[in-house]
């Protein structure tokens, strides 16, 4: 169990550990941390958080855990004022989308051999965000993506990832580079995707009209552009290589399906789309998609 967990940033993602935690009464206290006073004071009206302040030193004292859920570009500055007050003890973790740029920053924090960070990611959201989208359930089943350093201290380790299997996580391990590189595949580009197909479309001269009578393709597909846009342009701004690699890589793919249409080759496209079918179905029956 753990005594004392400060959650900085209590939005969906840190709200919703809180509340699974909670359920499962796993903490003594839950305390929220933040600049914004109005956010922490909701939170604890719908009874996320057990207290909460906007001071550093008040928060963190007696902290055994302290959860960054905070957005990427937001990390560095919370960090910074964190630093004179973590208790010696205290585990610090994250829930952020990209890894390598916060272990980076941690270590010019806290230093190079820092060894109580447990870098982690819980592959769960909505396209709602702030406190009032939390829940309980948020992690039920989900994966949750550790990230140790080799600084990582082994028994810190295991408490984050107990934490997470107490919410319902299902806890993975991978290196940091590997995490950044899957995630751009698979969930930075799509984001990107549907920003840019929405925005695509209303740059076009009869906009209203298209969207009027947009079916559930479009509904479905550009789902995850109502995300929130703070987080994702960090993201975007933390996980720049990554992503703009796999990019690239669909812009290649996408020239090739331009040219086919052009030349109107039936016997390509059906090809091609037969073969990406077959693909999807096979890794979708074996992996969970959750």
């Amino acid at each position: 169990m753990i005594q004392r967990l400060v959650i900085a940033g209590v939005g969906l993602i840190g709200g919703s550990l809180a509340l699974a935690l909670k359920a499962k009464q796993y903490c003594h206290e839950i305390v929220g941390f933040g600049r914004d006073e109005a956010s922490l004071c909701h939170a604890y009206e719908l009874g996320v958080i057990d207290r909460f302040s906007t001071s550093a030193e008040e928060a963190l004292a007696g902290a055994e855990v302290v959860l960054l859920a905070v957005p990427m570009q937001a990390m560095l500055p919370v960090l910074n004022s964190m630093q004179p007050y973590l208790p010696e003890h205290a585990i610090l973790t994250d829930a952020g989308s990209t890894k390598q740029s916060v272990i980076h920053e941690v270590e010019q924090v806290f230093g190079p051999n820092f060894s109580r960070f447990v870098p982690g990611h819980p592959i769960a959201g909505r396209e709602k965000s702030g406190v009032a989208a939390a829940l309980p359930d948020l992690y039920e089943g989900r994966r949750v993506i550790l990230t140790p350093t080799p600084s990582t201290d082994a028994q810190a380790l295991q408490t984050i990832a107990t934490m997470w299997q107490v919410a319902g996580g299902r806890v993975e391990y991978m290196t940091p580079a590997l995490h950044d590189q899957v995630l751009a595949a698979t969930s930075h580009l799509p984001h990107v995707l549907a920003f840019a197909l929405v925005d695509t479309l209303l740059k076009l001269p009869d906009h209203d009209d298209i969207l009027r009578y947009a079916g559930g393709g479009f509904r479905d597909s550009t789902r995850i552009a109502s995300s929130d846009p703070t987080m994702w342009r960090d993201i975007c701004l933390t996980n720049t290589g990554a992503i703009v690699e796999v990019v690239e890589a669909l812009r290649e793919n996408l020239a090739e399906f331009i040219t086919m249409m052009q030349q109107q080759d039936g016997e390509g496209l059906h090809n091609r789309m037969a073969t990406v079918k077959q693909a999807r179905d096979a890794y979708m029956s074996k992996y969970d998609a959750r």
